[in-house]
């Protein structure tokens, strides 16, 4: 199909996107469509899809371009994020990973940094209250990108880390409760029972997130009205 054809197929999803936007994303080496021998581009189903995903990982998790193109290089052009994800789909396990495989995408600081348009000061202030934490072999998961670019909008906003401590408490308070629900399922010897169990978290921490948003919403309403 013709760049023109993938542009009307992504603005249902990304409105924002533009042929320019397409361009600079193969110039990057995000999608490499054929070319005709008069030069056209024509691209496949599986570039269009390659590109979606490319500008959820954006949209949804502030991922720099680098680290966007190693993660689907690893996993191969095929490799779906689930649609209209959000921090939400962020799991120990990565995108859509199949239970034990760890396929989420590691950067370094200094790219944690460049997502989060912060500083090694920030960054620092934002650990010591535990609000960023590497991981246990070094570097940042996707997930902590989420939660940086969240730390530093909310900064803009005149939020430090220590307001937002208690965010950090009422979280782990909440993994404590589906940690749980879950533990017998986890310690269950049926494999089955406990991939159940991974799944079980994931949908009780999604309702965790809906109830604390619908909370937050409904008590700005009272007191704003």
């Amino acid at each position: 199909m013709s760049i023109g054809t993938v542009l009307l197929r992504l603005r249902d999803e990304f409105p924002e996107v533009t042929i320019s936007k397409i361009r600079f994303l193969e110039a990057e080496g995000l999608v490499e469509p054929q070319r005709t021998p008069s030069g056209y581009r024509k691209f496949r189903g599986a570039d269009v899809e390659r590109l979606a995903q490319v500008l959820r990982m954006q949209r949804d998790h502030y991922l720099p371009l680098k680290v966007i193109r190693e993660h689907l290089d690893a996993r191969g052009e095929q490799a779906a994020l689930p649609s209209g994800g959000g921090p939400r789909d962020l799991t120990a396990g990565g995108w859509g990973a199949e239970p034990g495989r760890a396929t989420a995408a590691r950067i370094g600081r200094a790219e944690l940094l460049a997502a989060a348009e912060a500083t090694e000061s920030d960054l620092d202030e934002w650990e010591s209250y535990g609000l960023v934490v590497p991981t246990a072999e070094g570097g940042y998961d996707a997930e902590m990108v989420t939660v940086a670019k969240l730390v530093a909008d909310l900064g803009r906003f005149g939020l430090e880390p220590r307001h937002l401590r208690a965010m950090r408490a009422a979280a782990d308070r909440e993994v404590g409760l589906i940690e749980q629900v879950v533990a017998p399922l986890r310690r269950h010897r049926n494999p089955q029972t406990r991939a159940h169990a991974e799944a079980t978290a994931k949908e009780l921490a999604e309702l965790s997130v809906r109830l604390h948003s619908a909370l937050v919403q409904s008590a700005l309403h009272i007191r704003l009205h």
